[in-house]
Formats: C-alpha cells, structure tokens, sequence
C-alpha cells in the first residue's frame, strides 16, 4: 500500500510538472461520491457509482493466458476433436464419397493442369497432395482441394508470361514456387488469426469474379474444343478470344467432333438423369451418383472412340490426344525458391491469394450453412497455406477448395474430413496404375469437361435479379466485374471489384446520415384472425389492446424519425420531444470519417429550427461575425420569436460501439459552439443507449455524462437526476410467488382438517375445545410462519440503479434521457421564475 501511495504521489508530481490536467472537469467537486443521496435523491435505490476501465483491465482482457495458447495448440489441429469418436458408420460414408470424388478429380485435375500451361500429370499431383494434407487441418467436412479452373488459369497466366521473359525457366519450377510463396503467406495470416480479412471482400464480388472467370475460361477453351489453339493467343482478353475464334471457325478439325460430341452428351446426361430424379423421388440417390459419375464415363467412353481411332497412329494422331503421361511422381523435388523466381512471380502474387482465399472460404462458408455446422475462416487459411506449402515438393501447383467436387462430396454423404484421404488413394492408385489409358485421352474432351465444369459457376439471373431487389447498387458493381473481366483480364476483375466495393462502404461510413426522433404512443393490438373464440374482445372491431399495467402490452411511447425516412407510416403525426430538446440518432456508428458530417447535419437542423437565447448578443452591426451578417441595410430581421430556444441535445448511441479521439474533439467544439449559441444557458447533453465501456470513458474524460456547472448557482440547485431503477427481488419474484401458492394450499388443507376434527369431537366439548384450541393453534402456527415470511411482507420491492450514479446523463434508453432533460428543462424554468420574483419583491 505504501508502495502504491508513493507511485501514485510521484505520478501526480510528474503531471503537474507537464501541466497535465488528471481532472479535466471535476463534475461534482473533489469529494468521492459514496451514496446518491448526497447529490441525487432516489428513494429505496441503492447506490452504484461505475468504475471506468483501466488500461490494466484492457491488458488483462488481451493479453494471452497459458490456457488460451493451450487452446490456440488443440484448435489448430481440429482432427484431434473428432477422430477418437470415428466409428465404422462414418468410415462407409467417407469411402462412398471419397471414392465418388477420386473419381471425378482425376479427369478434372488432368483437364486443369492444361489451363497451367503444364502437364497433365502436375494436375495429378496437386489433386493428390491437396485432399491428403486437408482432413488435418479442416474444419470443414465437405470441402475437397485440388486444381481448380480459376486458380489453374491464373497460374498459366503466370507461366506464360515468366515463358516470355525468362525462358530457361521451367513452367512447373515457376508454378510450384508460386504455389510455395503462396502458401507461406496465407499460412501466416491463418496463425495469427486474422481470417476475418476476407469479410471485407462482399458477396457481389465474389459473384461477379466467378461470372467472369467462368466466361474467359470457357471462351477459351473453346479453341481446343475446335482444334483451332494454335491460331491465336487463346489467353487474351475474352471479347478478343471470341472473336478470333468466330473467324477461324472455317479452320476446325476433328478435334471438333470429340469436343463438341463429349460435350453435348455431359449435359444431355445430367439433364436426363435430373429429369428421372424428379419422377422417381425414391430413387433421387441411384440417380445422384450415376450423374456424379457422367464425367469418369465420357472420358472413358471417348477414350475408347481415341483408343480404336488412333491406335495404329500413335506417333501422328487424327486428333489431339494427351500422350504420355509418366507413372508416379516423377518431378518430385525440392522447389527452387531464388531472386530471379520471385521477381518474376512477385506482381502475381496478390491476385494468387485472393483467388485462392475467395474460392476456398465462400464454398466453405456455404456448404458450412447448409450443413449446420461452422467453419473457422483462420483454421481453413491454415489448412489451404499447409496444402500448398507441401504440395510442390511432390510438383504440385497452386490448389484450393473446388466448388463442383465439393457440392459431389456433400451429396455423396460424406461424414467427416477423413473423406479427402480415401480421395488421395483413388488419386495415388491413378497415378500408378492408369498412366497407359491417359495416353489417348482427347485434349478436346478434356475442355468439354471444363467447359461443362464452368458453367456452374455463372451466376444466374434470377440470382442477379435478388440482388437488385435488395441492393441496386450493388448489381451495377457486380456487371462492373464481369465487363472488366470480359474485356480485360481476371485479375483486373478482382481488383476492381473489391476497390469499387471498398469504395462504397467508405462512402457509406462517411456520408451516414444521422435523423432526428420524436415521440409517438402506440399500443399493442391483436386482431380477431389471432384470438380464440372464446377470449373477449374489449372494441366493437373485435380488437384487443394490452393490459393497462402490463408495461409490455399497454399503451408506451418509442421515437420514429420526424422525417419518417424508416418507411413508418407518414399519416402518423410525429410530435417534438419537447421545445428545445432534440433526439439525434447516429444510423451506421462515430468514428472519425463521418464525424463531422453527422455533427455539422444536427448542428444545421438545430440552428433552423430554434433562437438564440439572447437576441441581443450583437449590440452593434460590427459585433456580428462574418458568418453571420444579419439582414441586408433596411430589412428587417427575421422574426423568430415563434421559435423555441436551445435546451438539451440527446444522442442515441444505439450503433455506436467505440468513439475515437477526433470523435471526441468534435463532440467539445460542437458543446462549447452550442454554449455561445445559448448563452447565458448550457445545453445539457444526454446519452442513451451506450454500449461500452470505453465509450462511457472516453465521453466522461471529456466532461460528458454529468451536468455542467454554473459558475454562481450550485449543481444541486440546478439539476433533477432522473435515474433507471430496476427490482432486484422481493415479493414480485418467481420464486416468492410459488412459495406464496404452496403455503395456501397448505392452509386450506389445515382448515380442512380442523372442520373434520370438531365434527368428530361435537359431543364432547372438554375434547371439542381441547381439539379446538390443538387445531387452532396449528393454524396459527402456518399463519405466522406466512406473515413472517420476506416474501409476503408488504414493504417495498427492493431496487437498484442501472448505471452509475456519477455519471447521471447516460441513460438506459431514450425514454429516461427524455424524461430527464424534460425534468431539468421545467426545473430550471422554475428557478427562473423564483429568481424573477424574488427581485421583484
């Protein structure tokens, strides 16, 4: 304690030395506050003064535990939450789905490794590696990785352009250090927990870059379902692309047949198989799975057709057909990771991640809602920055989650992550065992599978309509990233997309508009099409108003906008809270970007809508500021004397969470602008609906919260608290009341038993009133044992304050923020009065 003294004397000595003010504005005087009742006068309350937050409670709360890094190690590993429960029920689900989805990512991955600009078999590893290492880190049990088509195209992208300026370089070396650096960098943002980075990142966005990409990726690959790739650039902007290959449509080959064939049969067979679930609900499942399956039975059934077609022309084929496809993992290695690599892939970069981080954490959070369970946006960074950290030492690209083998492996029943590693053995047995069938797999129907793929992912427009109706502005960003993407590029897409939508939060936050509230009384109403026949109707129309001392149900006041801007019904006249006295509330948080315009807005409002309290301030022409130069030489002035003059400012903090320090500053000059504007009086400012701690703190550090004092009239002449109060037990509690049931039942079932006894003893009255006096006596004793009970005593219910007593002028609500001003505004009227009168006499 001395200790503590003795620091406490050498910190107040130091701020005195600094002209630091520790009390800015004392707001009672120095002495403590220790009971209400010495400044306010709250009968039957007890006193409760709020302590404001230190910066060593702030610490406490944020400074990690032993406990929380314990927490932190079993989080990242959430395998370890379930896999002790495994039983064989969830290992048949696994195998179904996990075979079902090996089966559809082993064409896919071959098909996407073509949009790498590397071989088929980089496609193979990275749809190994991916569903491997997943299961240990997820924390989704649906989501399957591996190469995807937009993450496949971006990685070309990147390969073709380190193909242009460095040669010597390897596509696949190019592709597996993007992969590498790629993950390291969603890795870390994963273990530092900052995943929420990709909520600023809106849904529009992410539907406008599928929509685009779709559409330059099917685009594309429309030359090789032609055979027509090598005529031109088929990587250029997508109008480019279709318009190169509508003029060099002359020029296809039999490529055509097995692309346009293959393609056609993929939609013909979902579309069938579709139809036939629809007729036969009870066989929904059987046709499920025979439609996963289309994909693995076109690529077998045009390998076929290539297999019967050219299998006397192997060295020059009548089509395009992928080749060798080597068996194992024959480019496994240690990836290169130099200055030459980074400089070429670093302006990738950015547009890699997001990619990456957008596709995996929307399908997550998707297929998380729709299976009720939920995702951990910084454990699945961590499972995608893993899966790509370790995927290009087996010669992996860059992977992510895929929507269409996600939607399969969900359908498919899976039950948990284990999933992807059944996946990984149907890969691995691909991998060893059919690298020989791979080798006449058509390239053309490869990009049918692609092309079929993609489709998907186009946002449809009944979807887009939705949008309109619920957000018109936010359609024309989506049509925005979809044009862009069209006539330039994906990544040019992205960027625009999210800089247009950061763009329009920060206009929002910026350009939030406050609205000023009035009063109005309603009451609760049940109409006859909700009540029972045989409840009473208390109006001619059969309606039904709440119980007058119901709180709940009767008759109350609440606050709408004056303007009616909520869409309330503009017939309802919306009174003045009272003349003078102005409710504004702030729509979408304070915070330094839009302070000053919400604050310049009310201080507009009130400037029009009231007096100065002394119209004489300005005793001279040369007495008034430039700003406000009165009327022009031989006009009147305007009259206001209809108008009522400044009292009190309540501000509805019901969005606001945390206030910043310019929010604070603006907040002082607005009080002492409205000051000068009423002087001689203060403008009492009240403050409803506060949320925070460190809110309360940082107004009351700058004089808010309790009244301002007059420099010749004591506070506690001047001010009428009005405080929130709130039972904290008594003889209204659940509990009293049961006791209350069970002691009357107890009596009757004793006065019961007294009239069996007298009956019994009426002929003989020694024993009638011995028994009398027994039975009576054992009534009083229950009587007593009532009427001393806490519960049924008839003093008062005990209450409390709700918020502290020293800070009087933050308030529960907007009722009790109303209601004081209101108090205060009549009390000092009447010190005007008294004060008038006394001079006279």
């Amino acid at each position: 304690m001395a200790s503590s003294s003795g620091a406490t004397k050498v910190g107040h000595g130091l701020a005195k030395a600094l002209g630091i003010k520790l009390n800015y504005r004392e707001p009672f005087g120095k002495g403590d506050i220790t009971r209400g009742e010495s400044i306010f006068s709250v009968s039957t309350a007890d006193t409760y003064v709020e302590d404001e937050p230190t910066t060593a409670d702030w610490l406490r709360e944020v400074t990690p535990t032993p406990q929380t890094f314990l927490r932190y190690l079993y989080d990242l590993f959430p395998f370890v939450h379930w896999i002790t429960r495994y039983n064989a029920r969830w290992l048949f689900g696994d195998v179904i789905a996990g075979i079902t989805v090996g089966a559809v990512v082993v064409p896919q991955g071959m098909a996407y490794a073509a949009l790498a600009e590397l071989k088929p078999q980089f496609g193979l590893y990275s749809s190994f590696m991916g569903v491997l290492l997943y299961w240990f880190f997820a924390t989704s049990k649906d989501i399957t990785i591996g190469p995807v088509a937009v993450a496949s195209t971006i990685t070309g992208n990147v390969v073709a352009m380190v193909a242009k300026s460095d040669p010597d370089l390897p596509g696949h070396v190019v592709a597996s250090a993007l992969a590498l650096v790629a993950g390291c960098i969603i890795c870390f943002i994963g273990l530092i927990r900052c995943g929420w980075i990709v909520d600023f990142i809106p849904l529009t966005a992410i539907s406008a870059f599928m929509t685009g990409s779709a559409l330059n990726i099917a685009a594309g690959q429309v030359p090789t379902l032609m055979g027509i790739s090598s005529l031109f650039n088929t990587r250029a902007a997508t109008y480019q692309v279709v318009i190169n290959t509508l003029k060099n449509l002359k020029h296809s080959t039999l490529d055509a047949a097995m692309g346009l064939t293959a393609l056609f049969l993929l939609y013909a067979i979902r579309s069938t198989l579709n139809f036939g679930a629809r007729r036969m609900p009870n066989r929904r499942k059987v046709f499920f799975f025979l439609s996963t399956l289309r994909v693995v039975f076109v690529i077998l059934l045009y390998t076929l057709v290539s297999w019967l077609v050219n299998r006397h022309h192997r060295k020059k084929p009548l089509f395009k057909i992928l080749s060798t496809v080597p068996r194992g993992f024959q480019d496994a290695a240690v990836p290169v990771i130099n200055t030459r690599i980074l400089k070429a892939v670093a302006s990738q970069l950015p547009v890699t991640v997001i990619v990456l981080l957008i596709e995996h954490i929307a399908i997550a959070k998707s297929f998380g809602r729709v299976n009720n369970y939920t995702i951990d946006p910084s454990q699945e960074m961590v499972a995608i920055g893993f899966t790509n950290i370790f995927g290009p030492f087996l010669g992996a690209y860059p992977s992510t989650g895929s929507f269409s083998r996600t939607a399969i492996n969900s359908k498919a029943g899976v039950r948990t992550p284990f999933g992807g590693f059944i996946t990984a053995l149907v890969v691995l047995l691909a991998i060893y065992a059919l690298p020989a069938v791979f080798f006449y797999v058509p390239n053309a129907t490869l990009s049918a599978v692609i092309i079929h793929a993609v489709g998907d992912l186009i946002t449809s427009p009944n979807t887009v309509y939705q949008f309109w109706r619920v957000s018109p502005l936010e359609v024309i960003i989506f049509f925005a990233g979809v044009i862009v993407t069209v006539f330039s590029s994906i990544e040019d897409g992205i960027y625009t997309t999210i800089c247009v939508s950061v763009a329009v939060l920060l206009f929002r936050v910026v350009k939030a508009k406050g609205r000023f509230l009035g009063k109005v009384k309603i009451h609760s109403v049940i109409g006859d099409g909700l009540m029972d026949d045989g409840e009473k109707h208390n109006s001619p129309q059969g309606q039904q108003f709440g119980d007058a001392h119901d709180p709940d149900t009767s008759a109350r006041n609440i606050f709408l906008p004056i303007r009616h801007n909520d869409g309330s019904n503009p017939q309802i006249d919306i009174d003045s809270p009272h003349p003078g006295v102005f409710i504004y509330r702030f729509s979408e948080g304070l915070n330094y970007p839009n302070a000053n315009h919400y604050l310049d807005y009310m201080v507009a409002t009130v400037f029009k809508q009231t007096r100065r309290t002394n119209q004489n301030s300005y005793g001279k022409l040369g007495d008034r500021p430039w700003n406000d130069a009165g009327p022009r030489r031989g006009k009147l002035a305007e009259d206001q004397s209809d108008r009522p003059t400044l009292k009190a400012i309540i501000l509805d903090f019901s969005s606001v969470n945390n206030v910043d320090i310019t929010v604070v500053q603006h907040l002082i000059d607005v009080r002492n602008q409205l000051d000068r504007y009423s002087s001689p009086e203060k403008v009492d400012w009240h403050f409803a609906c506060i949320n925070n701690r460190w809110t309360k703190r940082a107004l009351a550090s700058a004089g808010f919260g309790y009244p301002t004092p007059a420099d010749d009239v004591p506070i506690h002449h001047r001010w009428k608290p009005v405080f929130s109060v709130a039972e904290i037990g008594g003889n209204t509690s659940a509990a009293a009341a049961a006791e209350y049931r069970e002691n009357e039942k107890e009596i009757q079932r004793q006065q019961t038993r007294d009239v069996e006894q007298a009956a019994r003893a009426k002929s003989m009255v020694h024993e009638d009133e011995i028994g009398g006096d027994a039975t009576s006596s054992s009534s009083d004793v229950v009587t007593r044992q009532l009427s001393t009970s806490k519960a049924y005593t008839k003093e008062t219910a005990k209450h409390a304050v709700v918020q502290g007593l020293n800070r009087p002028l933050f308030h529960i609500d907007l009722t009790s923020a109303l209601q004081s001003a209101i108090a205060n505004v009549a009390g000092r009227s009447e010190m005007e009065v008294k004060g008038v009168g006394t001079e006279a006499t």
